[in-house]
C-alpha cells in the first residue's frame, strides 16, 4: 500500500512503535531447510515432521517455532535494513504426511490493519497443483494475541493431502523479478517493431532496470507526440500490481483493434519493476539498504536510488521536449486495508487542473467493475511529498495528470447487492487491461477503433469489389460492428465531454451494475 501512515488512530500508532522497538529480536535471515523437529528429538526424520525453507527468491520466513504436534509460531523476516516492515512471506513446506493438520501463526506482522479482518486469505501451492489458489477464508483468523505482546496475529488451518508433495504459502500471489525477465525476453523475440525494450540502469545489486517503450513505428510524424508513462514495483511485496502492469503490457501489444490505435496515437513508456533488488530479496517495502524508494523522487541519488533517479531524469526529459506532451504518470501499487481498485490523485490551487484530473480516474469506473469511486481520493498530504505522484504533481508541466493506481490484495466489491470476489491473477490482469481500454475514451479514439475493425475484416475475407459495394458494404458493418466497442456513454447524465476531449464530472455512484 502506498498511504502505509494513513488514518492510523493513536493507539495503532503505539502499537506500530511498540513493534519497531522490540525489532531487535527479529530474525535476520531466511531458514534454509529447517526442520521442525520436537525439543529432544533424536529418531529419523519421519513423515510428519514439516521441513520448512524460504532460501529462494522472494522467500521470506525467518524463523519457525514448534508448539506442539500440530502448531507452529512462524516469524517473517524484516526487510533488509529497515525492521519497520515485517509483512511479506513466501515460504515451502515438505515432508508432509498425507492428511496432515496444521496450524501455522504468522506472530511478528509490523502492521495493525489488514484486510486478514475481512476475509482476506493467503495463496498456497503444491508441486502437482501448481496454479495458486486461495486457502479458505473460514479457515484464517486474524486477532490481537496476548502470548506475543499483543501484536497482531494471522492463524490459518491447513490439511496437507499428498505425501510426496512440496506445498508454497504467501502473503498474495508472487511475482519474481526472474519471472518479469522471462516475460520480457518472449516480447522481445517476438520482433515486433511497436515495442522497444531498453536497460535504465542497474540496481545496487547489479539487475537490470528495464523500460519499454510501446508505439508505432513512425507515430505523430511532425505532430507534438503523447505520452503515458507507468511506473510500477516500487514497493517489492505489493506484487498484484505486476499482474495489472503486465495486463496493461499484454494488451498494448496485442493484435486487438484498440490496441493498435492506442499504438497509432500514444507513446507508452512503462517501468514494471523500479526496486529488483527489493523483490529477489522477499522485502515488502524496502530497497536492498532498507530506502523506502517512494520517499526519494526529491532529491534521489544514483549511489542509494539508482532506478528513482535515472527514471527521475527520463520522465523530466520528456517533460522539457517541446514536441512532447507528458499526459499522465500513474505509479501502480497494492493496498493491504482496502479493497477493490482505486487511485490517488493530487489536489491543486488551480480549480480547473483540479477538475480536469477527475477525468481519468471516472472514465475508468465506467470501464472496470471493480474500480471504486467511494475510496478514490485527493490528497496533498505532508507525509507523501517524496512519492512520483506528489512530486510529479508539482514538478510536470500542468497538463500533466499523476496518479497512484492501487489495487486491493483481497477482493473487489461491486453491486448493490455488495458482492465480495476475491482478486486471481486473471483479475488483476484484466483490470490492466482496462485501465489501458480507458484511454481510448480519454482520447476520444473510439471510432478509429471501427475503422481498424473493418479493415482487418476486409484483409480477413479478402474481398474484392467495387468502390460502390465497398460503401455499401461498410455502413452495413459499421451496424454490427459497433455494439461490439466498448465506449463511455459521453452524453449521460453522469458526465459531459467538453471538446478537449476532458470530463466535467459529477461523482455519483454507478446506477447500475
Amino acid at each position: 500500500m502506498s498511504d502505509y501512515e494513513i488514518n492510523l488512530g493513536n493507539n495503532d500508532i503505539e502499537r506500530e512503535q511498540d513493534a519497531m522497538s522490540k525489532s531487535s529480536e527479529e530474525p535476520l535471515g531466511n531458514v534454509s531447510d529447517y526442520v521442525a523437529e520436537p525439543a529432544g528429538y533424536n529418531g529419523e526424520k519421519r513423515k510428519g515432521i514439516l521441513i520448512f525453507d524460504a532460501n529462494f527468491e522472494s522467500g521470506n520466513l525467518g524463523r519457525v517455532d514448534l508448539i506442539n504436534d500440530f502448531e507452529y509460531d512462524l516469524f517473517v523476516r524484516p526487510d533488509t535494513c529497515n525492521a519497520r516492515f515485517r509483512v511479506w512471506f513466501n515460504f515451502t513446506v515438505k515432508n508432509v504426511s498425507a492428511y496432515q493438520r496444521v496450524i501455522f501463526n504468522i506472530v511478528n506482522f509490523s502492521k495493525t490493519k489488514s484486510l486478514y479482518r475481512e476475509g482476506m486469505s493467503p495463496v498456497v501451492k503444491s508441486s502437482s497443483r501448481p496454479k495458486w489458489q486461495r486457502i479458505a477464508a473460514k479457515n484464517v483468523f486474524y486477532y490481537r494475541c496476548p502470548d506475543h505482546r499483543k501484536n497482531y496475529v494471522m492463524s490459518f488451518a491447513f490439511c496437507f493431502d499428498k505425501d510426496e508433495d512440496m506445498y508454497q504459502f504467501a502473503y498474495s500471489y508472487p511475482y519474481t523479478y526472474t519471472r518479469l525477465q522471462k516475460y520480457l525476453n518472449q516480447l522481445q523475440r517476438r520482433g515486433m517493431d511497436y515495442f522497444q525494450r531498453k536497460q535504465l540502469c542497474l540496481s545496487v545489486q547489479q539487475r537490470k532496470v528495464d523500460l519499454l517503450t510501446i508505439t508505432s513505428k513512425g507515430n505523430g510524424g511532425n505532430q507534438r507526440k503523447r505520452v503515458v508513462f507507468f511506473t510500477a514495483r516500487v514497493h517489492p511485496g505489493e506484487t498484484p500490481a505486476s499482474y495489472v502492469c503486465q495486463g496493461i503490457i499484454d494488451f498494448l501489444v496485442s493484435q486487438h483493434p484498440m490496441a493498435k490505435v492506442l499504438r497509432d496515437y500514444i507513446i507508452f513508456k512503462i517501468i514494471p519493476m523500479l526496486n529488483p533488488d527489493g523483490v529477489v530479496l522477499g522485502n515488502y517495502r524496502s530497497s536492498l539498504m532498507g530506502f523506502d524508494l517512494n520517499r526519494h523522487w526529491n532529491e534521489p541519488t544514483v549511489w542509494a536510488h539508482p532506478s528513482i533517479s535515472a527514471a527521475k531524469d527520463v520522465i523530466m526529459a520528456l517533460d522539457e521536449n517541446r514536441n512532447v506532451d507528458l499526459d499522465f504518470f500513474i505509479d501502480i501499487h497494492a493496498h493491504s486495508t482496502l479493497n477493490n481498485s482505486f487511485m490517488y490523485g493530487n489536489i491543486y490551487d488551480n480549480e480547473d487542473r483540479f477538475e480536469r484530473q477527475m477525468a481519468f480516474p471516472r472514465l475508468l469506473y465506467g470501464n472496470a467493475d471493480d474500480f471504486s469511486m467511494s475510496n478514490t481520493s485527493f490528497n496533498r498530504d505532508a507525509l507523501k511529498a517524496g512519492t512520483g505522484r506528489r512530486f510529479l504533481g508539482n514538478a510536470l508541466n500542468p497538463r500533466a495528470h499523476c496518479y497512484t493506481l492501487e489495487v486491493s490484495f483481497a477482493s473487489y466489491i461491486t453491486g448493490y447487492g455488495q458482492v465480495n470476489t476475491p482478486y486471481t491473477e486473471e483479475a488483476y490482469h484484466r483490470l490492466g487491461r482496462n485501465v489501458a481500454r480507458t484511454f481510448l475514451d480519454y482520447y476520444k479514439l473510439d471510432p478509429l477503433v471501427l475503422d481498424v475493425r473493418l479493415k482487418q475484416s476486409y484483409a480477413a475475407r479478402g474481398k474484392q469489389s467495387s468502390e460502390d459495394e465497398s460503401c455499401s458494404s461498410l455502413e452495413h458493418d459499421k451496424g454490427k460492428i459497433h455494439n461490439d466497442v466498448p465506449t463511455f456513454n459521453r452524453n449521460s447524465s453522469d458526465s459531459s465531454v467538453d471538446s478537449n476531449g476532458l470530463t466535467s464530472l459529477r461523482l455519483t455512484h454507478r446506477k447500475t451494475k
